[in-house]
């Protein structure tokens, strides 16, 4: 490792949110882990701990990203991609039996006339109002359903629809269920594999639809709960009894009243103080002169930026080191941030930037950004430390 700027990752903690999750949610047969985004920045490693705790099948955004995570989960673990692969590829998509996602009539028919000594396994992308991937016409529907029954090319192993919401705001989430039970009317589902709409923020607030048997689970295995309003101080209970009220008129599902799942966040991004700076009253540090020393003081830099994955935007942003909070002073710049400490803190100590057990939506709101966007960001370069008990077993991405 060249430059002491590294990820932890607590596998226990990701072992024990799969579980939780499992153990919470009931009723599924198909709990889908989502680990597109380089596992949400975790890294493609961690599907073999998934796996091995109650995740038994994937979900990835490419043919790249299923390649690359099918060297640490065997062929019994499926891996659907959830974007359409260009049909130039089915070589790879059978070697590495990979699922592919069908989002368009066009695209079906072309795939169901491949010759292949092994069926083509797809999953079936409705567009039920998000607007996105996903087939529209209910004739369509039928005429791929039928079109794969019998086929000796191809195998229609799920199907499928994206949320647009949670649902507990806004009456878009009752409107994409109905919008998927009536393009689905006239075919059989229980002949069909898999059958998987929920996802994160839906699975905490709403009760399993009786036809589905999957659930995705993405960022919520990472650690991340969504966020259901409370009834504390009148501006809440004002909001809640509107919400409220919304849904009754709108005759809109009930959501529970609060998640009972426990999970906890397992990324740690760390940088070693790599210089100090003594600095006066009245000093700038960095590009510009926005930022300015109140007083007499250290600066200490530490190799870690925007390159790899850091918002330029932030706000009231602290490192920690040796245990104390530090302010970050000074843009963020391509490689290195600067912040405002003290004289304990020396050359080779480490700094925390982005601790585990500060939530990331904190984070993320500091750097004017969402969780999705923190965590995905953060460069693959970046080498990652793979940790069990404490102790790191496995290290990826450290050439020296």
């Amino acid at each position: 490792m060249y430059r002491k700027t590294y990820i932890e990752i607590d596998l226990d903690r990701l072992e024990n949110n799969v579980k939780n999750i499992v153990k919470t949610f009931t009723g599924y047969k198909y709990y889908i882990g989502v680990i597109k985004g380089n596992a949400y920045g975790h890294g493609e490693y961690i599907s073999k701990y998934i796996t091995e705790n109650g995740i038994n099948y994937l979900a990835v955004s490419s043919l790249e990203e299923a390649i690359s995570t099918r060297k640490y989960v065997n062929n019994d673990i499926g891996i659907l991609c959830l974007e359409p692969i260009s049909l130039d590829y089915i070589d790879e998509i059978i070697k590495y039996n990979i699922s592919i996602c069908v989002s368009n009539f066009e695209y079906f028919n072309k795939l169901k006339e491949i010759k292949t000594e092994n069926k083509i396994k797809f999953h079936l992308k409705l567009n039920t109002g998000m607007n996105r991937l996903g087939i529209s016409s209910k004739k369509e529907v039928i005429k791929i359903y039928n079109g794969s029954q019998n086929n000796d090319n191809i195998e229609l192993e799920g199907i499928f629809t994206h949320l647009a919401t949670s649902g507990l705001y806004d009456a878009q989430y009752k409107k994409q269920i109905d919008n998927f039970k009536q393009l689905v009317s006239d075919i059989d589902l229980t002949k069909i594999k898999m059958v998987h709409i929920g996802r994160s923020s839906t699975l905490e607030f709403f009760p399993k639809l009786d036809f589905c048997n999957g659930v995705r689970v993405g960022i919520l295995m990472y650690g991340i709960e969504s966020t259901y309003p409370n009834n504390k101080g009148l501006k809440n209970k004002l909001r809640m009894l509107k919400i409220n009220h919304f849904r009754k008129t709108n005759n809109l599902p009930i959501p529970y009243s609060e998640s009972k799942l426990e999970v906890k966040q397992s990324l740690t991004l760390k940088s070693e103080v790599m210089e100090i700076q003594k600095v006066k009253a009245k000093d700038h540090v960095g590009y510009g002169t926005r930022a300015v020393i109140n007083s007499n003081g250290f600066v200490a830099i530490m190799p870690v930026g925007y390159a790899d994955g850091l918002q330029i935007k932030y706000n009231n942003w602290n490192v920690l080191i040796n245990g104390k909070k530090y302010p970050i002073v000074g843009s963020i710049n391509m490689g290195m941030i600067t912040a405002l400490v003290d004289d304990t803190v020396k050359i080779g100590d480490m700094a925390t930037i982005i601790d585990s057990n500060t939530s990331y939506k904190k984070y993320a709101m500091d750097q004017q950004t969402t969780p999705y966007v923190l965590m995905t960001n953060l460069n693959k370069t970046i080498p990652r430390r793979y940790l069990k008990n404490g102790q790191i077993i496995k290290t990826i991405g450290d050439d020296n």
